[in-house]
Formats: structure tokens, C-alpha cells, sequence
């Protein structure tokens, strides 16, 4: 009984941590990591290895707390079976039976002291600054779904993510790696900052029902599911219009390169546009836009690493 219990809670454990989305994270670090050798010739696998254990540490913290969240407050159990898709509804971990509250709750309480830990440590060995950075994302990973602030049961779950998984994380790596801020490295994490929020906002169309129901009042529940396929088209035009001017502040052409994402994009819209109500014909538009993230983030890394021989 006791190896099945082990296993039981080693496999909820994973799918909880569900390490095929840390690209999110990945992305933003391997940007900003790119970016300070590329124009300042400064790399630090140690260093970087140290952040990338505390942000997936913060992952798997964050993963936890919005489980438990949104399992009490009805939400992932009023997803009906012909909504649930990979990309939405949680991580299913409590409502399948694979995880009790309580061992969701205690690992989120370890996940996130160990990355607080680690925090501390970088802060106090490495960089000093980097420390309001690693508060902010650890406030904003807590309060993103905790009671009584749920910023995503309040409209602020898109700012939130888009601002933790693009610049916070971007810029965070950079000071790590260079000891400063550069404007190269915001407007970077800008385009990944909108399009990770973008993510989020394709991905909660599956959920809007249940959403609804369990009044988490995400953009795309007060907007309704149409309307909000116009904001999603925005968000990439923001994205992709950061471009050209961080080629104009870096004098680096190749920072064009993601541009080479729009037409998938323009292929998600469209996609969006059509099948807002049609959750399998939708999940199309998902996998595009995380395909889009990746793609952008592969080359802003050229473009980045190029930066050091033009």
C-alpha cells in the first residue's frame, strides 16, 4: 500500500509540475541569457542553471496553488469532458483522484520555500538587484490565483502572466548574467511577455464555460468568446510591432528575424475566428500559438547571439 501510495503521488507530482510547459519559462531565460553574451560577452552557466531551478521551482509552486484554487472554487470540476484538452482545464491532478488538497497544498509549500531559498542565495552572492525581481515573481505567482487577491478570477491574469514570463524572467536573467538592464533586453522580453500572454488567452476559450460558471473573470469571460478573437489578433500585432524598433535601438537587423512567425499567426487567427465554439477544430489555433512563442524565442536567440559579430 505504501508503494502505491508513493507512486500514486510521484506520478500526480509530475503532471503537476508538467515539465512540457516549462518552455515558458525556458524561452525567456535562453533569451535573456543570449542576449547578455551576445552584446556584452558575459555567460555563466553556473548562475544560470541556479535561476533556472528557482523559476521551475516557482512553476511547479504556481501550478500547485491554482490547482487547489481552482478545484475549491468549482471551476475544474465544472469542465465537461468534451472541453478538457491538453491545453486547459488545470493539470487534473485533483480531480482525477492522482493528488489529495492536501499533498497539492504541501507541495506548493515546498516548491515555493525552496525557490524563495534560492532566491536568497543568488540575491546575496551573485546580484543584489535581482532580488525585487525574484519578490515580484514570487508575490505574483502566489496571488495569481490565491484568495483573497486571484488576480486570474479578476482580469489580471493575462497582464500577470505576460509580465511575469516576459520581462521579469528576460530581464531577471540579464541582470544576473551582466549586473544590469539593458533597453535591448525590455523590449525583448516585451515580444515574449505578449506572446506568452497570448498563450494564455487561446487557451481559455476551452475553459469559458466552467470559467463562467465559477466566476473566474478572465478577459476572455467578460469579453465573450468573439470579441476576444479580435484582442488575441492584437496582442500579436504588439507583439511583432516591437520588432523593428529593437532593431533600431540595437542596430541589428536580424532582430526582424521573428517576424518570420506572423504568418503562423495569421494562421491561428483565422483558425480562432472560425472555431471559437468548435473546441477540437480549436485547439489548432493553441498549438499554433505556442509554436509561434517558441519559433520567436528560437530567434531572438539568433538574432541575440549574431549581435557579438555584427
Amino acid at each position: 500500500m505504501y508503494k502505491n501510495n508513493w507512486s500514486r503521488f510521484w506520478k500526480g507530482f509530475w503532471q503537476l509540475a508538467d515539465p512540457k510547459i516549462w518552455i515558458a519559462s525556458t524561452v525567456p531565460m535562453a533569451v535573456g541569457a543570449a542576449l547578455a553574451y551576445g552584446l556584452e560577452g558575459k555567460f555563466s552557466l553556473y548562475w544560470l542553471l541556479w535561476s533556472a531551478v528557482g523559476v521551475y521551482l516557482i512553476e511547479i509552486g504556481k501550478n500547485a496553488i491554482n490547482e487547489v484554487v481552482d478545484y475549491k472554487s468549482g471551476v475544474d470540476t465544472f469542465v465537461t469532458p468534451d472541453k478538457r484538452t491538453p491545453f486547459s482545464g488545470g493539470k487534473k491532478t485533483i480531480v482525477d483522484g492522482i493528488l489529495t488538497l492536501s499533498e497539492a497544498k504541501a507541495i506548493a509549500w515546498v516548491t515555493m520555500t525552496l525557490a524563495g531559498l534560492i532566491g536568497i542565495y543568488i540575491a546575496l552572492t551573485r546580484e543584489p538587484a535581482v532580488f525585487w525581481i525574484g519578490v515580484a515573481g514570487f508575490i505574483l505567482s502566489v496571488v495569481y490565483s490565491l484568495p483573497p487577491i486571484k488576480l486570474c478570477y479578476r482580469g489580471f491574469g493575462e497582464i500577470t502572466v505576460g509580465l511575469t514570463f516576459g520581462p521579469l524572467v528576460t530581464c531577471g536573467t540579464y541582470l544576473v548574467q551582466t549586473h544590469r538592464i539593458t533597453i535591448e533586453a525590455v523590449l525583448a522580453s516585451l515580444i515574449l511577455g505578449f506572446l506568452i500572454a497570448n498563450v494564455l488567452w487561446i487557451n481559455q476559450f476551452p475553459d469559458y464555460e466552467a470559467d463562467l460558471k465559477g466566476n473566474k473573470r478572465n478577459w476572455v469571460v467578460r469579453l465573450g468568446k468573439k470579441r476576444a478573437t479580435s484582442v488575441y489578433f492584437a496582442i500579436f500585432i504588439a507583439a511583432f510591432t516591437v520588432c523593428p524598433i529593437l532593431v533600431l535601438v540595437s542596430k541589428n537587423l536580424l532582430f526582424l528575424l521573428p517576424l518570420c512567425a506572423f504568418p503562423i499567426a495569421w494562421e491561428a487567427v483565422k483558425v480562432a475566428k472560425l472555431y471559437y465554439n468548435d473546441i477540437p477544430n480549436l485547439i489548432k489555433a493553441n498549438v499554433k500559438t505556442v509554436q509561434i512563442y517558441q519559433l520567436t524565442g528560437l530567434m531572438l536567440i539568433i538574432g541575440a547571439l549574431f549581435s557579438k559579430f555584427l
